[in-house]
C-alpha cells in the first residue's frame, strides 16, 4: 500500500526547543531538533515539511493562526492530511481558529509537547508520531480539526490547556477525549455532531477578553471604550453573572455598537440567563448580551473575531454562538 502524503508544519513551541543545561531556560534552536527525525517519521507517511516561522506559542497571533489556513488551503488538494507542531500555550486557540476557517474534510491534527526535546521523558516525538498516526488514519475524516496529545484525540473545540507543566495537561472538561491512540490503532468512540465554518480573507479585528471579579467596577470596560476593540468577551461569574457596578460600561459598549458574549469562568457549565437580580443572567440577556453555549474564554474571542471578520450581521452573532 503506497503510503500517504502529510503536510507536516512547525511553528514553533515547546516541542521544537532544547533546555540550556547551565540555566535550565528551555531556549528556541537554530535548528528544529524535529527536522532530524524526519527521516523515521517517513516510514509512517510521505512528509512534506514546511517551517513559515518559529514562534514561542505565547508570540503567537491570529496572523500567525491566517498564515497556516493560507498555506493549509495551498496544499489541500495534494495531501491526504496536515500535522502541526505548536506550542502549548496558545495551541487551542490556533486549533479552534483551523476548525472554523478552513474547509472540506480533510484531516488535520495540532499537536504540541510539555518537555523540551533534551529533557527526561520528553513527549515531542512521541505525540508528533501519535499526531501523523490519526492523520493518515482514514476514521479521521471530516472530524475537523483534532489536537493529539499523550494518547488522546479532542476536539479542537473543546480540548483545553488544564496544567501548566503536567504531560496530559490537554483536556476536554465535560466531553472527554472523542479517542484514543494505541500501540495497535487509532480508536475513535464518539463523534462531533456539529461543525460551523466561515470565510474570511483577513484578521484584523480586535476582540478583547476580559474576566470578571467580586467588586468589579465599570473602570475597565470604559479604558475598552477608549480603544480600537471591535468586540468583547465577558468571562462571567457562574451561570452568567456580573457584578452590578458593571453594567454602565456594559451600556456604554452596546452603545457603540460593540458586541459583548458572555462565557462563564467555570470550565464546566455553559452561561444562561437564569438570575433575575440586577447584573443576573436575565438582564443581561435583555441589554443584547449574547451567551456562548459552552465554549470558554479564548476559544469564544477566536469565533467572534471570525464572526467579525466574515461581515456576519449583528442580528446572527446569537445563532451562532449556540452551535
Amino acid at each position: 500500500m503506497d503510503k500517504k502524503k502529510i503536510l507536516l508544519i512547525h511553528t514553533g513551541g515547546t516541542i521544537s526547543m532544547s533546555e540550556d543545561v547551565e540555566t535550565g531556560a528551555v531556549l528556541t534552536n537554530e535548528e528544529n531538533p524535529l527536522t532530524r527525525q524526519t527521516k523515521e517519521l517517513n516510514e509512517l507517511a510521505h512528509l512534506i515539511v514546511e517551517e513559515p516561522f518559529q514562534l514561542p506559542s505565547p508570540h503567537i497571533t491570529q496572523k500567525e493562526m491566517l498564515i497556516l489556513r493560507n498555506l493549509i488551503h495551498s496544499y489541500k488538494d495534494k495531501v491526504s492530511g496536515v500535522v502541526i507542531t505548536h506550542g502549548t500555550d496558545t495551541l487551542e486557540e490556533t486549533a479552534y481558529f483551523l476548525d472554523l476557517t478552513v474547509k472540506g474534510s480533510l484531516p488535520i491534527v495540532v499537536t504540541g509537547a510539555m518537555r523540551s526535546s533534551n529533557e527526561i521523558g520528553s513527549d515531542g516525538l512521541y505525540n508528533l508520531i501519535s499526531s501523523i498516526r490519526v492523520a493518515i488514519c482514514d476514521e479521521a475524516d471530516g472530524k475537523g480539526v483534532l489536537v493529539v496529545l499523550n494518547d488522546e484525540i479532542h476536539t479542537a473545540e473543546n480540548v483545553t490547556k488544564t496544567h501548566t507543566s503536567n504531560v496530559s495537561t490537554f483536556q476536554s472538561p465535560q466531553y472527554g477525549p472523542i479517542g484514543i491512540v494505541t500501540k495497535r490503532g487509532v480508536l475513535f468512540h464518539h463523534l462531533p455532531v456539529q461543525h460551523a465554518h466561515f470565510e474570511i480573507e483577513q484578521a484584523d479585528k480586535q476582540v478583547m477578553l476580559i474576566k470578571a471579579h467580586a467588586g468589579m467596577d465599570s473602570t475597565l470596560l470604559g479604558a475598552i471604550a477608549q480603544t480600537t476593540c471591535d468586540g468583547l468577551v465577558i468571562e462571567a461569574l457562574g451561570q452568567g453573572n456580573l457584578p452590578p457596578a458593571m453594567l454602565p460600561g456594559i451600556k456604554d459598549l452596546l452603545a457603540r455598537k460593540i458586541p459583548i458574549i458572555i462565557v462563564s469562568r467555570c470550565f464546566n457549565g455553559i452561561a444562561q440567563d437564569v438570575y433575575g437580580y440586577p447584573g443576573g443572567g436575565k438582564e443581561l440577556k435583555e441589554l443584547g448580551l449574547i451567551f456562548s453555549n459552552g465554549l470558554n474564554g479564548q476559544k469564544a474571542r477566536i469565533k467572534l473575531l471570525i464572526a467579525l471578520e466574515s461581515r456576519m450581521p449583528f442580528e446572527k452573532l446569537e445563532e451562532m454562538f449556540q452551535l
